[in-house]
């Protein structure tokens, strides 16, 4: 299906969840799309674990060779404060992208089973639920809480406003990943992240000039205050401490910052997207098109969904 729409108003949003508390963030998701929406922009990104809740500091109790029951019951309460897929918590979220008629991207932890995974839900401006994608390399320390997504949710869907899909975090230092996105022809290309860090707005302008494609990241703010009172993390007990300073950012197909980064607040950041710009970046570099190799390099990309148990039918 063919692009419908010559340019796209966007919006990232930079805030932080109610963390732990599930149907507080929904109602805080709601809120902050009525505010985007308010700006009339078409699509909406949410950051990493937006709902609900990136657990930045937490340790589970967990050292090499040993769990305490203390861990434990801080992985119970992030089990509880997840998200079935379907179920619940996504009709509330196609409510509000329905009731404000945009495109609501948004980072959830999945709950699926036993097992958490950290997840992107996607949803079109009539409010169905498109899909989602599951990230497939948690880093470092998130191995211990978050599952492995496999390559069955990667998700790029044809909508009126482009090929929309999302890889998280640091995902986008993979570069056969990315690679697979660009051969699905991506063109809103969403960066959930929970990296605040420099070095991150030059990956995601890399990115934008490597795909052609607009990229919207976004990251939380969130200060100490934004987690429980017995949220037992090295950072200390100073409500104003933050935990994560954003950096959320808009790019175009040139490499070019249309919007921040911000590290200072929570905050809405739109952008003009002039969805041609894409087919001029790719007058002199289409890495899956003219510039790429097919001769020397090939990628096989295995989207079979990968099951523990396989039950035979005759």
């Amino acid at each position: 299906m063919a692009t419908q729409v010559q340019s796209v108003r966007a919006a990232v949003v930079q805030a932080a969840p109610v963390a732990f508390d599930r149907e507080r963030t929904l109602e805080k998701v709601r809120t902050l799309t009525a505010g985007a929406a308010s700006q009339g922009v078409q699509i909406v990104v949410f950051p990493e674990a937006f709902v609900s809740a990136y657990p930045r500091g937490l340790t589970f109790g967990a050292v090499v060779g040993n769990r305490t029951p203390e861990g434990r019951e801080q992985y119970r309460c992030y089990w509880e404060s997840a998200v079935d897929v379907p179920g619940p918590a996504v009709d509330v979220l196609a409510d509000i992208a329905r009731h404000h008629q945009v495109y609501l991207v948004i980072g959830v932890i999945e709950r699926d089973g036993g097992t958490l995974y950290c997840t992107v839900l996607f949803f079109s401006a009539d409010g169905r639920y498109l899909g989602k994608h599951r990230k497939l390399m948690p880093t470092a320390s998130e191995r211990l809480i978050w599952g492995f997504g496999d390559g069955s949710t990667l998700p790029v869907f044809e909508t009126p406003l482009g090929r929309l899909g999302a890889v998280i975090c640091w995902e986008n230092y993979m570069p056969l990943l990315r690679m697979t996105m660009y051969a699905k022809g991506i063109q809103l290309y969403c960066a959930p992240t929970a990296d605040g860090r420099d070095s991150w707005i030059a990956t995601m302008q890399h990115i934008a000039l490597e795909g052609r494609c607009f990229v919207l990241s976004c990251n939380q703010f969130a200060r100490r205050r934004d987690y429980p009172q017995d949220y037992n993390t090295s950072f200390g007990d100073d409500p104003e401490t933050i935990l994560s300073r954003g950096g959320s950012c808009i790019v175009n197909p040139l490499g070019q910052l249309l919007a921040g980064p911000n590290y200072s607040e929570e905050c809405i950041l739109t952008a003009e997207l002039d969805l041609a710009d894409i087919a001029r970046g790719k007058f002199d570099f289409d890495v899956v098109g003219h510039y790429a190799r097919p001769d020397i390099f090939s990628l096989h990309v295995n989207e079979h969904p990968q099951s523990p148990v396989i039950h035979n039918e005759d």
